[in-house]
């Protein structure tokens, strides 16, 4: 799928295009309103030749001028159009205003904002195009006025580019909007529409082609590393990780998160335990290995063995355990080089509660926190996502993730529907579990033990860091989605040969 812009990199595109002489601001916004019509009647086929009516919110700004291109596409098509406008037409911009002034003198109606919700009742459809990417305050009391009788109503609800009071960069809602049944957007997805609520907020996504060359790159979103198929060699050839345990009674997380990282193909996988829990593991593993690891001298001598490539640390390890072996951990190194190292659930933790050991993170050490371990990690940065500003820009999970990789020097995982993935040089993926891809049975006990040992799997292979975070959770959706409803955890590594077959593996 394409990356996701910004609402800067998408407003840079069009300027772009414009300028090269390609197109004229009119014919990308006849482009976009002749799309969003047609959006409409192909997922709403029953509305075309039938006079029923469409009422279309009109905004003071170019989200305007699409709504009155889409208006006359809509009366073309055979519906009844009543548009409703904010402000004055007069002091739209030029496209807007041309648009505004066609529609006006073909004898189409242009009532008021205020007198829309009036007109709800009668629609068969109702078109929000208020606002669209470049809102940068609240919604403001004339806007919810009209939106607000929207959040419970009988028809669909259309928004033009993004739901009006959506931030096309963060996903997070200003003001009191209403959530819409299509989202049309255009040239490529915005960021705004995987991140926070902008999922919920948009419904069905549909891009629409408007004409737009390729433009900035924005963000990519997070898919399967190259080299995943195993095609010959030694088991050796495939890695060695170990994912370390905690005591009796506490292994089952370890467990799931070494079951994952064999079935993504690390050669081998070892679990690393106290002596008390040896004889648990052993009657619940098989293909996974176990050693003995009660303390972090024990663990230094064990990652003596240069095969081991990967660790795992933190699954039902218990914090104080974590503790003891995070800085052994940490400081191991591995063919002339740091470990690859994942840190997950209670070494988070151990990690949050001990800040002197952030000074011995590395790049090749992924952090996979979800929001509440982000907040111990990163409290500032955690805090700044609590509110949303009144003006100027509205911080995202995405800026958070990548402030914490600079500061850690490590990779971060900052996991939910929309894991952001984020590199200490920059690099940046969204992995949205949303649209098409939804998996929300996701939301089970142990899930995210088996996301860390298919990362530590994937890096025992010898995939870099930032790419084996993408990967993971990218077949950490896939087996969710494969398998369904009813979902449980142990579920999750089982599916992994359905998915691989699938994908031609």
């Amino acid at each position: 799928m394409s990356d996701l812009l910004t609402a800067a990199q998408m407003r840079a595109a069009e300027a772009s295009e414009m300028d090269s002489g390609g197109t004229t601001g009119l014919d990308l916004m006849e482009r976009a309103g002749r799309g969003v019509a047609g959006a409409i009647l192909s997922l709403y086929p029953h509305l075309a030749h039938s006079k029923q009516t469409a009422v279309v919110l009109c905004g003071p700004g170019n989200n305007g001028g699409d709504g009155y291109v889409l208006a006359r596409h809509l009366r073309d098509r055979g519906m009844s159009v009543e548009v409703f406008q904010m402000g004055s037409g007069r002091k739209l911009p030029r496209d807007a205003r041309s648009n505004h002034d066609q529609w006006k003198d073909s004898g189409g109606s242009i009532d008021k904002l205020a007198a829309a919700p009036a007109a709800y009742g009668r629609a068969a459809v109702i078109v929000d195009a208020l606002f669209g990417l470049g809102l940068g305050r609240a919604l403001g009391k004339d806007a919810e006025k009209a939106l607000l009788p929207l959040r419970q109503r009988s028809v669909p609800l259309v928004a033009v580019d993004v739901p009006s009071g959506l931030c096309a960069d963060s996903g997070r809602m200003r003001g009191q909007g209403a959530a819409a049944d299509l989202t049309v957007t255009f040239h490529r997805p915005k960021l705004g529409q995987y991140l926070a609520e902008g999922p919920a907020y948009c419904g069905k996504l549909v891009v629409v082609d408007i004409g737009v060359s390729a433009g900035p790159t924005g963000v990519p979103l997070a898919g399967l590393p190259a080299g995943v198929a195993k095609i010959s060699g030694h088991k050796f050839d495939y890695g060695h990780a170990l994912v370390l345990s905690g005591p009796a009674g506490k292994g089952g997380a370890a467990r799931l998160a070494a079951r994952a990282a064999l079935r993504v193909g690390a050669g081998l996988v070892t679990v690393g335990c106290p002596a008390s829990a040896m004889m648990e593991n052993a009657c619940q593993l098989e293909s996974v290995m176990l050693t003995e690891v009660d303390d972090a001298s024990a663990l230094v001598k064990v990652l003596a063995d240069d095969r081991i490539n990967a660790l795992c640390l933190g699954p039902g390890a218990t914090v104080r355990r974590a503790g003891d072996l995070l800085r052994v951990g940490l400081a191991a190194e591995q063919g002339g080089g740091a470990l690859a190292v994942v840190l997950d659930a209670d070494a988070l933790t151990a990690l949050a509660a001990d800040r002197s050991l952030m000074a011995h993170l590395h790049d090749r050490c992924i952090l996979t926190p979800h929001d509440g371990e982000f907040a111990r990690l990163f409290p500032d940065l955690a805090e700044m996502l609590r509110h949303v500003p009144d003006k100027g820009p509205v911080p995202s999970r995405l800026d958070a993730a990548v402030a914490a990789a600079k500061r850690s020097g490590a990779v971060v995982a900052l996991k939910g529907p929309d894991t952001i993935i984020a590199a200490p040089d920059g690099r940046v993926s969204v992995h949205a579990a949303s649209y098409s891809r939804a998996a929300p049975w996701l939301a089970t006990a142990g899930a995210g033990d088996v996301l860390a040992g298919l990362i530590t799997g994937l890096l025992a292979r010898g995939t870099e860091p930032f790419a084996a975070a993408c990967g993971g959770a990218w077949l950490h959706a896939e087996s969710a989605r494969a398998y369904g409803p009813g979902l449980i955890a142990e579920d999750l590594p089982m599916m992994l040969p359905t998915v691989f077959r699938g994908m031609g593996l």
